[in-house]
């Protein structure tokens, strides 16, 4: 995943100025806010996000590549 740094905030910012987060998601499409210096929470911009546009058979093809990626040679031993 590519962050735009001009999207990132603390978890500690938002809770203080969530009206500068919502300004950061209209102009970047998204606001990534970081807890303990790690991305955990993402507020998207419905309008913009492609994301909401997919259909659920879309979103799990995505996923499930993901997880076959991740543990193919568990699933090839298994398919032994």
């Amino acid at each position: 995943m590519n962050i735009d740094t001009n999207s990132i905030v603390s978890v500690s910012e938002a809770n203080q100025n969530f009206s500068r987060v919502t300004r950061i998601a209209d102009r970047n499409g998204q606001a990534v806010i970081f807890k303990n210096n790690r991305p955990k929470y993402i507020l998207l911009d419905v309008d913009q996000s492609p994301l909401l546009d997919m259909t659920d058979d879309e979103k799990i093809d995505i996923v499930a590549a993901r997880i076959l990626k991740k543990f193919k040679p568990a699933f090839e031993e298994l398919a032994k």
